[in-house]
């Protein structure tokens, strides 16, 4: 019989900090996969804005 394997890696979804208090419409989200055991905190990553046209810091939405 073989074993249930849990996998650690997970979907998460980055959404963009600055272009939420810039009163734009639209937002600016990427999806990635991270693993839950090697970095059980919440992510932030530098990614690019096309809506701003430059680079942001983007954080994981729940």
């Amino acid at each position: 019989m073989s074993k249930k394997i849990k996998d650690a890696r997970i979907q998460v979804i980055l959404e963009c900090t600055e272009h939420k208090s810039s009163g734009m419409p639209g937002t600016s989200r990427y999806v990635t996969m991270k693993n839950k055991k090697n970095t059980p905190e919440r992510m932030e990553l530098k990614k690019y804005n096309p809506i701003l046209k430059r680079v942001t810091v983007h954080k994981e939405i729940k």
